[in-house]
């Protein structure tokens, strides 16, 4: 239960929050009735039709949400083959067969709202509150980078101790850590939503990017899960987040919807349309789409109650959706699901996954075979539980290059210049080079034996890619990078 200094918080809160509201002009975007009918208009097979919306998407111009609802209904196997071939090409042509990998590090998970589905909510008794000090950052860091990490999304809860400041503190703690080869390039928001002047300072420490879920955009069912008089009852609030850190100057956002706690079909919409206004209000769509699938947690047992459970097959089916409507955006698949099943959805379109995921507070400095037992200290269960160096084993077999990559972000290829690229299938061009030479890193640095033999047969692959595919000056400079790196250089890019 909250204490008398998070409910004072709290409530203080809520009143600035609906003071801002009363001028908050934006015009919300999601419109349920027209939503819900599109969802549930029946769709038969039009060959032509289909054939026009696979040749559109390929041209990396997206489609319609009435478009996507209309692949969304129908149920023809052959069709959805050509689909998910459709989507594999559109990845491709975007960012080339590349896989970015980073991992989520929870920070904190005190919590003053009380959303029904999650294990951090205040009346949930069975979960421990913990807020790290910058002291235990520090010795996570270290503990998580020195398996090859560079690129870390940190997550918060709400509440008092985990505001603005703290996030712009942790940031700047995570950035001051180097040990040796072992640093963190990009730091990665997941936590609530901001006022602008809150956005600016975390902007100053040096962001990468703010990630909100929406969670389900459809207004009934978010007001059923998460009650009244908390921060996150308020639906408009959270909307207009991320409009908000653009606002603020935070170039790269990044958006997502909890599927299984609504109809999954209204949830792809939503975040089509959210991706569409933040395009029109400033000229950047979303950096990423995040399509998690909603998991167990301990004493949550809204879990067993609900009915809008997700299959394999609506998740084949989100992913591919997602890949053709909003192209230019990165798609992360999550450690949510089972090995087998991330294996399968990565052909579909991701472009961006974790690997060696850890969720419980402290859990990298404890260990992971340990804390994945104490599920009074994780948000949810993980169905991928493969250290990083195993995950990027299967990546090496199927063919994708690893990639650490944190240069758009610190070479300003953010926001609109981002988008321009990723929107015009040229981002790739640089992609392909910078994946080669942090993969290189890792194979130096932190491979096993095993990864590192296979690894390099793979990576000369690519340069090879890189000779065929750029021009000979930019071929001439990654192999001089490799050669620099291989004499003990570190963090060049392009």
């Amino acid at each position: 239960m909250n204490t008398l200094k998070e409910l004072t918080w709290k409530q203080e809160r809520i009143a600035k929050i609906n003071k801002y509201l009363e001028t908050e002009n934006r015009k919300d975007f999601i419109d349920d009735t027209y939503i819900t009918s599109l969802i549930n208009k029946r769709s038969t097979v039009d060959k032509p039709r289909i054939a026009e919306l696979i040749a559109r998407s390929k041209t990396i111009k997206g489609l319609s949400p009435e478009d996507a609802a209309y692949l969304i209904n129908i149920d023809d196997k052959d069709v959805w083959e050509g689909l998910y071939e459709a989507a594999r090409y559109v990845k491709n042509e975007v960012y080339g067969n590349r896989i970015v990998l980073f991992a989520p590090m929870y920070l904190s998970n005190e919590c003053v709202n009380d959303c029904v589905y999650c294990g951090f909510r205040e009346s949930n008794d069975a979960m421990k509150d913990k807020v790290m000090s910058y002291d235990e950052i520090k010795e996570e860091v270290k503990a998580f980078t020195s398996v090859g990490h560079k690129r870390v999304l940190t997550v918060f809860g709400e509440g008092p101790n985990s505001d603005a400041n703290y996030i712009a503190g942790s940031m700047k703690t995570i950035y001051a850590v180097k040990n040796g080869n072992d640093e963190i390039r990009r730091v990665n928001i997941n936590a609530a939503p901001q006022f602008v002047d809150e956005y600016k300072m975390i902007k100053q420490a040096q962001i990468g990017t703010y990630q909100v879920f929406q969670e389900t955009y459809n207004k009934e069912r978010y007001k059923q899960l998460h009650g009244k008089d908390h921060i996150k009852s308020i639906y408009k609030w959270r909307l207009f987040a991320l409009h908000r850190a653009q606002e603020a100057g935070i170039s790269d956002v990044a958006i997502g919807a909890l599927f299984g706690i609504y109809d999954w079909r209204f949830e792809v919409l939503g975040l089509m349309y959210h991706a569409a206004d933040m395009d029109r209000e400033f000229g950047v769509g979303t950096h990423t789409i995040s399509f998690p699938r909603f998991e167990p947690a301990i004493n949550t047992p809204f879990y067993n109650n609900n009915k809008y459970k997700v299959t394999d097959d609506d998740m084949r089916r989100i992913v591919t959706v997602l890949r053709l409507s909003v192209p230019y955006t990165g798609m992360i698949l999550t450690a949510r699901e089972t090995p087998e099943f991330r294996r399968e959805l990565i052909q579909l379109g991701v472009s961006q996954t974790d690997a060696g995921t850890n969720i419980a507070i402290g859990g990298y400095t404890n260990g992971q075979d340990q804390v994945n037992k104490v599920m009074e200290k994780q948000q949810f269960e993980i169905g991928d539980k493969r250290s990083l160096d195993e995950y990027i084993s299967e990546l090496v077999d199927d063919g994708y290059i690893p990639s650490f990559c944190t240069a758009d972000y610190r070479c300003g290829r953010v926001g609109c210049d981002f988008m321009a690229l990723a929107k015009t299938g040229k981002m790739k061009k640089l992609c392909i080079p910078n994946a080669v030479l942090t993969f290189e890193e890792y194979l130096l640095d932190y491979a096993s034996p095993a990864v590192k033999v296979k690894g390099e047969k793979l990576l000369n692959k690519y340069v090879e890619f890189v000779r065929g595919n750029a021009t000979p000056a930019m071929h001439k400079q990654v192999e001089d990078y490799l050669a620099r790196i291989r004499k003990g250089e570190r963090d060049l890019y392009f």
